[in-house]
């Protein structure tokens, strides 16, 4: 049985995350319309079909509270795409491509790494490369020239001290989560997870169909599985939505002495955590690239409680160079 999606359920998830959570700005609303009919571009749907979904999209825009952070929105716009058509995951194919380009790509970033003179720094340029295989965002993200175009550079712009205080990070915590973002990318983060003391690390993906989102199949197709634990999150949130997410997540994100979080939809739903996180991504929306400030497109290693103690050019919490 499928779920009714209500605008009060909507507001009742945003409240509880007013405080914590970047907000939705006018310049979101385009994006959920995009979202909504790229996702229903993906599959062949009746056109009156499409047309109840967007009637039903245009009625919830209206009536947000725009205290909710884009992901949780963006979770129920899909929602309702979802509910109407039937169909529970129109990424299907493009994941098996996107899949399909990470693995490709895998073992020649892996050569890079094991002949770099610091494998773990190049493996963390390399991971917040991939964060550009994303159609949330922009339905380029996974088209090989640009995924070539950000190994490329992953190698030249200046990391800082940033890199440093991960590894230190890294160094003493006992226990690691980590958050994926898209499908594909998940290679790209297996070699960063192949530098790092796998004992430590729980490895997290998401708990149902949104977007291209990496899911627990996606993590298997990579080998994650055979390196480290992986668990899904229980939730359908293009973000980290705690009160969605099941037991076992929630635990292992208590517990977590370290989180690095992939990806914006992780950065939007947790930069103001208290926990210990650094988000590795791409700031791939103006609205995005302004919150933080900084340009679109600049790749970005953030450590948590940004917000309240650093600045765009602290090198501590980000680094900022060339575009990916």
């Amino acid at each position: 049985m499928t779920k009714e999606i209500s605008v009060n359920s909507v507001l009742s998830v945003a409240k509880n995350f007013e405080k914590e959570i970047m907000k939705t700005y006018f310049d979101c609303l385009p994006c959920f319309i995009r979202q909504a009919l790229e996702s229903m571009g993906m599959v062949s749907i009746d056109t009156n079909v499409q047309v109840e979904v967007m009637r039903r999209v245009f009625k919830m825009l209206s009536e947000i509270d725009l205290t909710a952070a884009p992901p949780i929105m963006g979770m129920w716009i899909q929602d309702v795409v979802h509910e109407v058509t039937g169909i529970d995951d129109f990424y299907v194919d493009v994941k098996r491509q996107c899949n399909e380009l990470g693995k490709q790509f895998y073992p020649q970033i892996k050569e890079k790494v094991q002949r770099s003179s610091d494998p773990f720094e190049t493996a963390v340029r390399f991971a917040i490369a991939g964060n550009i295989i994303d159609f949330g965002v922009n339905l380029n993200g996974a088209k090989r020239p640009n995924v070539e175009q950000a190994i490329e550079k992953a190698l030249s712009f200046d990391t800082g001290s940033a890199v440093e205080s991960l590894t230190l990070e890294v160094s003493k915590a006992k226990t690691i989560l980590y958050i994926s973002d898209n499908t594909g990318e998940q290679f790209f983060d297996k070699i960063l997870l192949e530098e790092m003391p796998i004992e430590k690390i729980v490895y997290s993906v998401r708990g149902k169909p949104i977007l291209n989102d990496c899911l627990m199949d996606d993590a298997v197709i990579a080998g994650i599985d055979k390196l480290v634990k992986v668990i899904d999150n229980g939730s359908g949130a293009p973000g980290v939505i705690i009160d969605d997410c099941n037991e076992e997540f929630r635990s292992e994100f208590d517990k977590a002495d370290l989180i690095i979080a992939k990806g914006q939809g992780n950065f939007e739903t947790l930069n103001e955590s208290d926990k210990n996180i650094f988000f590795m991504l791409k700031a791939k929306c103006p609205v995005v690239a302004d919150h933080i400030g900084c340009d679109t497109g600049t790749p970005l290693l953030l450590k948590s409680k940004y917000q309240k103690y650093g600045t765009p050019t602290n090198r501590d919490n980000c680094f900022i160079k060339d575009s990916l």
